[in-house]
């Protein structure tokens, strides 16, 4: 069934489905010998049917129907009959009958979706390495790195779904004999939408988190388990319901239009809400931050605490996805080119922004991996002088060499535990 096939498949069997009745409708009328003698023959250009015309007559026809199924344009396309064949079909076929998208809109989308994609490819590389230092050193394990490597874990999984949904939606390389099916198509909608959502709301548990943290003294392993149902049990339950909406609403296609401003309300709705929630924690913590500076305890002069304000708010902007803020609340076309390019093309990099302060320029994790590099050091260096001990008595001077590598031995370890 052409309905059960990926959208770009379904459009290729129609302009085939078309392409067969185009040739068996000229086949019928050259048999049939009514029109013999000079003029053009009936052809078809790979989208629309044109019959046999005489010289010098102009052969006008409607829109393809596959272009007005796609784009919804009615038009009319021409070509002339010269004495030399067929002419150039006018007006453009693209402009009266196609996306009246410029050439100027095209190459805009084309670099946003190169930037984008480079942008999650290395948030995907620096965010997996990160997540793989915060999981192999157990001094590292605590909740707030917990949360970071949630958080971690959903720029990931976001990262995945946009790279494999491009590639199964705008994939045109493949053939429709190996296009995954519709059902397929759709999955990957669906797991895109929860790890959008997802990483959203994680965002708000990393402002939750810190604020409560700030404000309350507690226990921090009290309220991990709630945490973790913000972060990825409440996306569950809308994506959910957005399915559903999609199912008894607008099943159609592979789920990618989205006429119907009902389901993508139940997206747009949860993730707009985390955006401003912890906007308004972000203001919060920045107002206990200029209290704690003002405090007389605090030491330092007015422009030192300026910078230290400086930085910390610098430092949240990436970590609670306070960016999203400036474009959530416009609307028109206007500032949809500015929209887009921000939160596709600049917000792909969150990730590794992220993956850099928080793990990469941690002082915790500096301090694990020096630790690990001495240890590996050490270890070189007392393999070598076992090396050495061991060559020295074969040749005799065991008696002779092994009092100076113990001593230095032991030199080694004496400023090693020191550090350590």
């Amino acid at each position: 069934m052409v309905d059960g096939r990926h959208p770009t498949c379904n459009f290729l069997l129609e302009v085939e489905r078309d392409e067969a009745e185009c040739v068996r409708r000229l086949r019928e009328e050259e048999a049939s010998g009514e029109h013999k003698g000079p003029g053009c023959k009936g052809a078809w250009d790979s989208i629309a049917c044109w019959e046999r015309s005489e010289v010098g007559q102009t052969f006008t026809i409607p829109c393809p129907r596959v272009l007005k199924t796609v784009f919804g344009r009615n038009g009319n396309i021409s070509r002339n009959c010269t004495a030399a064949g067929w002419s150039e079909v006018f007006p453009n076929i693209s402009s009266v009958c196609g996306s009246d998208t410029s050439q100027d809109k095209l190459v805009f989308y084309m670099v946003v979706k190169t930037l984008y994609t480079l942008g999650h490819s290395l948030s995907l590389i620096a965010l997996t390495t990160g997540s793989a230092i915060l999981c192999l050193f157990r001094k590292l394990h605590c909740t707030r790195n917990y949360i970071h490597l949630n958080l971690f874990f959903s720029f990931i999984l976001r990262a995945v779904a946009v790279l494999v949904k491009d590639d199964i939606i705008f994939n045109r390389a493949s053939q429709c004999s190996s296009q995954p099916s519709l059902v397929g198509c759709k999955a990957s909608l669906v797991f895109f939408q929860y790890f959008i959502m997802a990483n959203f709301f994680w965002l708000l548990v990393e402002g939750l988190y810190l604020h409560t943290l700030l404000v309350v003294i507690f226990s921090e392993n009290r309220h991990f388990i709630v945490y973790m149902f913000i972060g990825w049990g409440i996306p569950l339950v809308f994506v959910f319901a957005w399915v559903m909406t999609r199912i008894y609403l607008e099943d159609t296609g592979c789920w990618e239009r989205n006429d119907n401003p009902i389901p993508n309300w139940v997206i747009n709705g949860p993730i707009g809400l985390s955006i401003m929630v912890n906007f308004i924690l972000f203001i919060s913590i920045i107002r206990i931050l200029v209290q704690k500076l003002r405090c007389p305890d605090v030491g330092g002069n007015d422009q030192s605490q300026y910078r230290r304000l400086a930085k910390s708010t610098l430092l949240l902007i990436p970590l609670f996805g306070i960016h999203y803020v400036v474009f959530v609340s416009l609307g028109g076309s206007i500032a949809e080119d500015y929209k887009i390019f921000f939160d596709l093309a600049l917000g792909s990099f969150q990730g590794l922004v992220v993956a850099i302060l928080y793990c990469f320029l941690n002082s915790e994790v500096q301090g694990e991996l020096k630790r690990k590099w001495r240890s590996m050091c050490l270890n070189c260096r007392l393999n070598r002088d076992h090396f050495s001990n061991t060559f020295a008595s074969r040749n005799g001077s065991e008696h002779m060499v092994q009092p100076h590598r113990n001593s230095r031995t032991q030199s080694i370890l004496q400023s090693e535990t020191s550090v350590l």
